[in-house]
């Protein structure tokens, strides 16, 4: 005879269903979002080179004040694509624990099965 009861194996076993629909459905989510992210974040990286290779010609011709600003604005755009460039590791990473989280809470109910 087991540690637990048939009613709570029962419980156990109809608990760790869910917990396994649960977080697949969650990670298949997150990977989903993770590759859309991906992808948005590889079709217009090559953007912000390009537009600051545009404001290099630019600078030339303006007078320093806009030329100033220009650069600012520049700037600006950079913090900005590492924002992205960031989120797109952080969502990887996510994507990646989640699916680690998943195969360990399923080992643990796994244990309390048997």
């Amino acid at each position: 005879m087991g540690l637990f009861g048939n009613n709570v194996k029962k419980i156990i076993k109809e608990f760790r269903m869910k917990s396994e629909y649960y977080s697949n459905d969650l990670s298949k989510e997150i990977k989903e979002s993770f590759e859309d992210l991906k992808s948005d974040y590889d079709e217009n990286s090559n953007v912000l080179p390009e537009f600051m290779d545009f404001v290099n010609e630019l600078k030339q011709k303006l007078d320093s004040t806009d030329a100033k600003k220009l650069e600012t604005f520049s700037s600006r755009l950079s913090k900005i694509n590492r924002s992205a460039k960031k989120g797109v590791e952080a969502m990887r990473e996510l994507s990646v624990n989640q699916r680690k989280l998943t195969a360990e809470t399923l080992r643990e109910y796994e244990e309390f099965e048997y």
